[in-house]
């Protein structure tokens, strides 16, 4: 089964978040917006929406505050 190109954006997404260990609420609001783009969550969109949130979860991801994440 190959990715979606929808799936292959949000892991893009996903992945800088986890690289950063740091996501906006405008960056949270963008990847949730573009699994929903399409009107269909595939598998691996499930999948990385479920990585993501389990990080959060875990507090390996933070949220940061509006506009003060470093660039």
């Amino acid at each position: 089964m190959s990715i979606s190109e929808n799936a292959n954006r949000l892991k893009k997404l996903i992945n800088k978040a986890i690289e950063d260990l740091i996501i906006t609420p405008e960056e949270y609001e963008d990847i949730i917006q573009l699994s929903l783009r399409d009107g269909f969550v595939d598998q691996q969109e499930r999948a990385l929406l479920r990585e993501l949130q389990q990080m959060i979860e875990n507090k390996e991801i933070q949220f940061a505050k509006k506009n003060s994440k470093k660039k």
